[in-house]
């Protein structure tokens, strides 16, 4: 991406996120249950619904490099899965604290959809170690593509399985229009709007920041070789004789 329009991208992400979690402050009502820790729920779910896209992109990513062996798809794939795992860890120590907070207790087992975000994070958590621990660079991308995108399909046949179950204590916040009304589906549509361009900023700078290491390398390689096969084709000009 162009350096212009990634600090446009950029400056769209700080004013859409910063609205919205202004909205969620200071317009969205109060819970008259919770009180203000609901106020979590603006960043939380976002972070959430964000995390599980972002492994489902990175899987159609991996996708797209099987089928065209295209090293820029490997790479998107990569930098989609790391950010999303990034989202996810913030998505379980936001839900802690609101678990603590509204339950009493940091985590409960017994909680289908808890249980099942963690599941996906461990899952993803062992990516790059499986990854890495293949040196051959073709090798490496052709079976972390797989991999992301077998844990794709994954991703939402274990949450279908979770709504199927019938002890929920998590709550469900889009059965019913009247759970998310007004300004609070404003502050969280916006929230959510933000989390995403947050997320697609931080995917276009790695991409970046890789594709110019990657330049410099080739770069320096070349400059390496050049420099070898000059010292090795020039003629002697020192003037002294064997």
């Amino acid at each position: 991406m162009h350096s212009k329009h990634l600090r446009t991208l950029t400056l769209a992400t700080l004013v859409t996120l910063t609205g919205g979690l202004a909205l969620a402050a200071f317009v969205a009502p109060m819970d008259a249950d919770q009180g203000v820790i609901q106020k979590i729920f603006y960043l939380h779910v976002p972070m959430a619904i964000v995390a599980l896209g972002g492994f489902i992109y990175g899987g159609v990513c991996g996708a797209m490099h099987l089928k065209t062996g295209k090293a820029s798809w490997d790479l998107r794939s990569y930098c989609a899965l790391h950010h999303s795992l990034i989202l996810a860890l913030g998505v379980l120590i936001t839900g802690s604290i609101w678990a603590k907070a509204s339950w009493g207790q940091w985590w409960v087992w017994d909680e289908p959809t808890l249980v099942a975000f963690l599941i996906i994070f461990l899952l993803y958590v062992t990516y790059s170690p499986l990854r890495f621990a293949i040196e051959a660079r073709e090798r490496q991308a052709r079976y972390a593509s797989v991999f992301a995108v077998v844990a794709a399909v994954f991703v939402p046949l274990n949450f279908m399985a979770v709504r199927m179950a019938t002890s929920l204590v998590h709550p469900r916040t889009f059965d019913s229009q009247d759970n998310l009304p007004g300004a609070m589906a404003l502050a969280f549509l916006v929230c959510t709007l933000g989390m995403l361009l947050l997320y697609v900023t931080l995917i276009q700078y790695e991409m970046a920041q890789k594709n110019t290491t990657f330049q410099l390398r080739a770069l320096r390689r070349r400059l390496g070789d050049d420099v070898v096969v000059g010292r090795s084709a020039a003629p002697d000009l020192s003037g002294e004789q064997s």
